[in-house]
């Protein structure tokens, strides 16, 4: 029997969400086109005959500006440490910008922690789908040279080309072991986190600038009833101008975001759901201990 922590590690925007969700097979991760869309660490559970995998997908690499983008970078610092095996996800996109053998400034720092770790690792290189080989082969050889002991595999989580393969070289380097959890597990996280996180993408994907980033979901009630989910959210941003952009003129911005995320709510659950939203002003909360902590982000 293999077992392990399979890690998701790599900057902001490379596909780790999208390969985590190919790889579990389920939409565990929510997916958008902006930067820091992935705030915690989040578990996807594989079990096969002769093998658990614990996936984890991570927040992006960043370099922090605020109290929650430093918890975030703890999530995927511990992602390093406590990894069996680490996946590290770039990009055609992100390698067609880079200079030189070197990674950017903020990720140097953890791609030396991969090197120095010696766990054993695997290069992703995303969306070769937008780009050519020439340019995928420079890119190989460039991190062949920056991680020469970890194995490079060039895909396309969106369209799952060459996803089917990494399955076999994880499988390859999991130790042997005991299950971590019941086979019927597919996450840790509980059903309010993914409501939140699918109330949060739609936030998103509604609001441009600064805005999406100022806000935490809290789920302040969830009722499972027999027929329907009754779920009671909060919608916290961090200033006091976010809450009239966030209801927008007479409710319609919010009633858009509620209507989205009742259906996709729904389509998660396999039943109906009445979703109510409200917006409630948390001054700072990004910079604030006690709040980080009520949302999750600290211990």
């Amino acid at each position: 029997m293999k077992s392990g922590f399979v890690n998701i590690i790599g900057n902001p925007n490379v596909g780790k969400s999208t390969l985590m969700n190919r790889l579990v097979g389920e939409r565990i991760s929510i997916i958008t086109s902006k930067a820091q869309t992935t705030r915690h660490r989040i578990m996807g559970i594989v079990n096969g005959d002769d093998f658990q995998i614990v996936y984890s997908d991570t927040p992006g690499i960043l370099r922090p500006g605020y109290r929650l983008q430093e918890s975030m970078m703890r999530f995927v610092k511990g992602a390093v440490q406590d990894a069996d095996v680490i996946l590290y996800v770039t990009d055609t996109v992100e390698g067609a910008a880079a200079a030189g053998n070197h990674p950017s400034e903020r990720n140097a720092e953890v791609v030396e922690s991969i090197r120095a770790s010696g766990i054993p690792t695997i290069v992703i290189i995303n969306k070769i789908d937008l780009s050519n080989p020439e340019a995928v082969g420079a890119m190989i050889q460039r991190w062949e040279a920056l991680l020469p002991g970890a194995q490079t595999v060039a895909t396309s989580a969106l369209t799952g080309f060459n996803t089917d393969g990494l399955l076999g070289r994880i499988l390859h380097l999991l130790p042997e072991g005991d299950p971590y959890y019941d086979r019927d597990t597919l996450t840790d996280r509980s059903l309010r986190f993914f409501a939140s996180e699918i109330i949060r993408e739609k936030i998103l994907l509604t609001y441009s600038k600064e805005v999406p980033y100022s806000v935490e979901v809290a789920i302040e009630e969830y009722r499972e009833e027999p027929v329907i989910d009754r779920i009671r959210a909060v919608i916290h941003v961090a200033r006091a101008s976010q809450k009239g952009i966030i209801i927008g003129h007479k409710g319609a911005a919010l009633k858009k975001v509620g209507t989205a995320a009742r259906k996709d709510l729904e389509e998660f659950l396999g039943k109906k759901v009445f979703l109510e939203l409200f917006v409630k002003v948390a001054d700072g909360w990004r910079d604030s201990d006690a709040a980080l902590r009520r949302f999750g982000y600290e211990e």
